[in-house]
């Protein structure tokens, strides 16, 4: 199949996947910094090349055919392997090039146990030519993003592992649960476990009732996919959730969060680093790996403020 797409249609591929990836043509628009008119004439074009309808658009929506399905795992192969030989090529003229596509979890800038700025920074000066990307994501779409290739490594806390995706531990998270100091429970002396647990909940989207159920909530009564929408409706003193302990102190110290029975509550999340399984020998994903670890066994865990 793709024997027959030359070299100068990559450019279709990579636009191709673009809009799988993004479901459409119009989610792919910034992405790809076009047009929807100029991406379906592309897509027209490398429907011409391979001979074959890839997908259906209108008003029913996008959706591969059948063999946009198959097409699509050829492309995503293609582009990896590409990817690769840019590398090795890089690698034979003794340079490192290329891009590391770092995926994190929100609000990692002020946990002081990971400086990742500071692990960026050591990698940069040792390989000038790599360009660096960053996103962030949930921790399932982190996991899809290593297995997907999306992603060479990431960063964040995984309760539900996934196979093909190899974890390097790092450091242990400690999670409080907060009430704000517009919350009634602020002001409450002697609070018991069962009289936090009929607190209005706020949990995180990508928690499943397992999660929820383990700190001993049977349910939640509002959703965010952000620490910092998590903050906004503890702070607003309808809700309680848990936050990092990093990224609440400020809060704290200002006297505008309390923290919940710290020792029935308090739990710590495992943090790591992770890459997928069979990539471990790519330079870049070796090298920014060694930085990381160097990192932890060479710095002090730093004192808390």
């Amino acid at each position: 199949m793709m024997e027959d797409v030359a070299y100068s249609d990559i450019k279709l591929i990579r636009i191709f996947v673009s809009v799988v990836r993004n479901k459409g043509f119009a989610n792919a628009q910034q992405e790809l910094n076009l047009s929807t008119s100029a991406i379906s004439t592309y897509m027209t074009q490398l429907e011409q090349v391979v001979g074959f309808k890839l997908c259906e658009r209108g008003r029913g929506g996008f959706s591969l055919t059948e063999k946009g399905e198959m097409f699509l795992q050829e492309a995503k192969r293609i582009l990896h392997e590409l990817e690769n030989f840019s590398r090795h090529t890089a690698q034979i003229k003794g340079e490192l090039t290329g891009t590391l596509r770092i995926g994190m979890l929100d609000c990692m800038v002020t946990d002081q146990n990971i400086p990742l700025d500071q692990m960026i920074s050591q990698f940069s000066k040792q390989y000038p030519q790599i360009y660096i990307k960053i996103q962030v994501q949930s921790p399932y779409e982190l996991q899809m993003g290593i297995l997907e290739n999306r992603f060479d490594v990431a960063i964040g806390s995984f309760f539900m592992k996934m196979n093909g995706v190899m974890y390097q531990p790092l450091h242990q998270e400690q999670q409080w649960l907060f009430c704000s100091d517009q919350h009634p429970m602020f002001a409450q002396q002697n609070l018991t476990a069962d009289v936090i647990r009929q607190g209005k909940m706020v949990s995180r989207g990508y928690w499943s009732h397992t999660e929820l159920a383990k700190q001993g909530f049977k349910h939640s009564f509002a959703t965010v996919d952000s620490m910092e929408a998590q903050l906004i409706l503890i702070l607003s003193g309808q809700y309680i959730g848990y936050l990092p302990e990093h990224f609440a102190q400020h809060w704290v110290e200002q006297k505008r969060l309390k923290v919940l029975l710290p020792a029935t509550f308090g739990y710590n999340a495992p943090f790591s680093l992770i890459f997928r399984r069979g990539r471990t020998q790519e330079q870049v994903i070796q090298n920014f790996r060694k930085v990381v670890k160097n990192f932890f066994n060479n710095q002090p865990v730093r004192p808390k403020k």
